[in-house]
């Protein structure tokens, strides 16, 4: 029997290929042309790039053969569904008053939106908006940090490039409220591809929040392809939060590219809890002097779920800071991933960087595949990383038991306690709030009890 998993993805690419065409037909016109060139360069490459295998290091845990092997459907604004202000409740964050853009099937939906346009402050709209109306402004870093020619996820969305989010931060402007990008999927019966493209640029000295919020109203297979590039000026601060929260049946492939200039700072958090297959590539370049970046994550899986989280952080000038924590918590059948590469180049002195990765395992059918990298050319630092994969501590469950708690109930705090240190450690409070909650409703959706407990009476585990 021949394994395809080995083998290079064989997929037909002519419906892409043919819908990138009705593109050019329908917005090539009105594009400037230096958007048309990128988008022609993106599809050449996409059509040269074979999908990844096992066989590719960055790839050796995460099968994408579903993916290359399903022949995807592409939206239409015009036959995208039509969503009530009610359906989107859930999704909100109870006392944020920032602006909210919400995107259906990947097109702009201004009727659900709240716009708060401001002559002096930033500017926030649709990428089709910006690249209508103001393309120059968009030039500089549209597609400039997120490279296509290697990487045929990124290819096929910047050949497609069109809708998405666009924010622009003037010098020196803070924003007290965070920015609410909200992707939401209402899939037909039809397997869908949908390619929102992001793009922050935070001026000098500019503070701010933005939200990337992925979600879905049913439960049909479909493809969310996402890319964000992020720009940090001088001075500036960022908190970028990405919320996982597709359909079990979906997939899902995230590339963010960061690029940080002197003394800017970054923060980073992400959020997986859906998707059958969720991959999350995050690049973040420490560019100039005095730049840092701490990324936190956490993902909740089960069933036979699977996520991948790849992250490179660039050192590339002195002085530089990282710290990153990646938490993890599986059950069932789950599959995990974390590939994480700290890079100090040589002239990269007097950098701070540490690494750490730890997972749960509620399942002794679950699985994590983690691989924390340094890699040091500079000789003036102090660098740290670590893994650790585990189970609950039995002697911790028994101190509950004595206490008249239910062993399952003590395993499913015990599991919310592991992941709550990073929760913890966001500091936008409606959004902690509502982190705390999905975090524990997950727990609550998924048993915390191991396959042998299921069928057996909890009274019998607990000691006399």
């Amino acid at each position: 029997m021949v394994n395809l998993s080995v083998y290079p993805a064989q997929v037909k690419k002519d419906r892409y290929l043919k819908a990138f065409e009705l593109l050019e037909k329908e917005v090539g016109a009105k594009s400037p042309s230096w958007i048309s060139q990128i988008r022609k360069r993106a599809v050449r490459d996409f059509s040269n790039l074979g999908f990844p295998t096992l066989r590719e290091e960055n790839w050796k845990y995460t099968n994408v053969n579903s993916i290359a092997q399903t022949s995807f459907a592409f939206p239409s604004d015009h036959a995208a569904p039509q969503l009530s202000a009610g359906q989107l409740e859930p999704f909100g964050f109870g006392g944020s008053r920032g602006q909210r853009f919400v995107f259906v099937n990947g097109f702009y939906a201004s009727e659900l939106s709240s716009e708060a346009p401001s002559r002096n402050g930033p500017r926030a709209e649709s990428l089709e908006s910006v690249l209508t109306r103001d393309p120059k402004l968009a030039e500089p870093y549209l597609a400039r940090l997120a490279p296509y020619d290697r990487h045929i996820f990124t290819a096929l969305n910047t050949a497609f490039m069109h809708q998405g989010a666009f924010i622009y931060l003037p010098e020196g402007k803070v924003l007290n409220e965070p920015i609410h990008l909200l992707f939401v999927s209402s899939p037909q019966e039809e397997a869908m591809i949908f390619q929102p493209r992001v793009l922050i640029v935070a001026g000098k000295n500019s503070r701010a929040a933005v939200i990337e919020n992925y979600v879905s109203l049913g439960s049909s297979p479909y493809f969310t392809n996402t890319v964000t590039e992020i720009v940090l000026e001088e001075g500036a601060f960022l908190e970028h939060y990405k919320l996982q929260r597709e359909s079990e049946n979906a997939f899902h492939v995230g590339t963010t590219h960061v690029r940080q200039s002197r003394a800017s700072k970054f923060r980073s958090f992400s959020l997986a809890l859906g998707a059958k297959l969720c991959r999350n590539n995050l690049n973040v370049n420490l560019d100039q002097e005095g730049a840092g970046c701490t990324l936190n994550g956490l993902y909740l899986v089960t069933g036979e779920q699977h996520v991948d989280h790849t992250t490179l952080i660039d050192h590339s000038k002195p002085n530089g800071t990282s710290n990153q924590i990646y938490k993890g918590i599986l059950s069932g059948k789950a599959t995990g991933v974390f590939s994480g590469k700290v890079l100090v180049h040589k002239d990269a002195q007097k950098t701070d960087a540490h690494q750490i990765n730890k997972n749960l395992l509620l399942s002794d059918q679950s699985t994590m595949n983690t691989k924390p990298q340094l890699e040091i050319l500079a000789d003036d630092v102090q660098c740290t990383h670590g893994a650790a994969v585990g189970q609950l501590d039995e002697k911790a469950i028994f101190y509950f038991e004595t206490r008249g708690i239910s062993r399952e109930k003590a395993r499913k705090l015990l599991s919310y306690g592991f992941a709550n240190e990073v929760i913890q450690a966001i500091s936008y409070e409606p959004i902690r709030t509502e982190l705390n909650r999905l975090v524990f409703k997950r727990l609550e959706d998924f048993s915390c009890l191991p396959e042998a407990l299921k069928h057996r009476s909890l009274e019998k585990d607990v000691p006399r």
